[in-house]
C-alpha cells in the first residue's frame, strides 16, 4: 500500500510520540528520563528486526545500510515531527500524551483501512513494545536509584490507552 506524506509521517511518528508519552509520564530524573529515551530509540530498532518482512515497518525505519544517511533521516524526521507538535499547539505533558493517544487511533483507522490485516498486528504489536521497553528502561520513584517501581501506574495507565487506541 501506498501512503500520503502526512500517513507516512504518523506512521514513522507514531513509536517515538508513544515513547515520549511513556518516558514523560513520570519523573524519572535526567538519569532515568535519557535512559527511557535511548530505550524508546534502542527499542525501535531491536524490535523492528522481528519483522523483517513486514514492508510497513520496515518502510518507516532509517536506512541502516549508510549510518550517515540513517542519521539524515532520523533527523528530518525529528524536525517534521516536532513542526507538526508546535503546530498543534502541544505545550504540556498531558497534551503530548493526548496526541498521541489520538495518533494511535488514527493510525488504527488507517491501518483498518489500507493495511493486510497482519502486517497492521505486527506494526501495532511493534509500537507497543516500544512503549513497554520504555517503562521498563528505568524506575520511577525512589531516591538515587534506590527503591522506586520497574513501572509506574501512570506508564501502565499510558500504555493501556495506547494499546485501547490502536485496538
Amino acid at each position: 500500500m501506498t501512503y500520503s506524506d502526512d500517513e507516512q509521517l504518523l506512521l514513522a511518528m507514531l513509536p517515538s510520540e508513544i515513547g515520549s508519552a511513556v518516558a514523560f509520564s513520570e519523573k524519572s530524573g535526567i538519569i532515568g528520563t535519557s535512559k527511557e529515551m535511548m530505550a524508546s530509540a534502542k527499542s525501535a530498532l531491536a524490535n523492528a528486526a522481528e519483522y523483517p518482512d513486514n514492508s510497513l515497518i520496515q518502510s518507516v525505519m532509517p536506512n541502516l545500510d549508510d549510518r550517515s544517511v540513517a542519521l539524515e533521516e532520523a533527523k528530518a524526521l525529528r524536525e517534521r515531527q516536532l513542526e507538526r507538535l508546535k503546530a498543534a499547539g502541544i505545550t504540556s505533558r498531558d497534551e503530548m500524551i493526548e496526541q498521541a493517544v489520538a495518533d494511535a487511533e488514527t493510525v488504527s483507522a488507517l491501518l483498518a483501512s489500507t493495511a493486510e490485516a497482519s502486517e497492521a498486528a505486527e506494526y501495532k504489536s511493534w509500537v507497543l513494545s516500544i512503549g513497554q521497553a520504555v517503562a521498563n528502561a528505568a524506575k520511577e520513584g525512589g531516591f538515587l536509584g534506590f527503591g522506586g517501581e520497574a513501572v509506574s501506574d501512570d506508564e501502565e495507565a499510558i500504555l493501556a490507552r495506547i494499546a485501547a487506541a490502536l485496538g
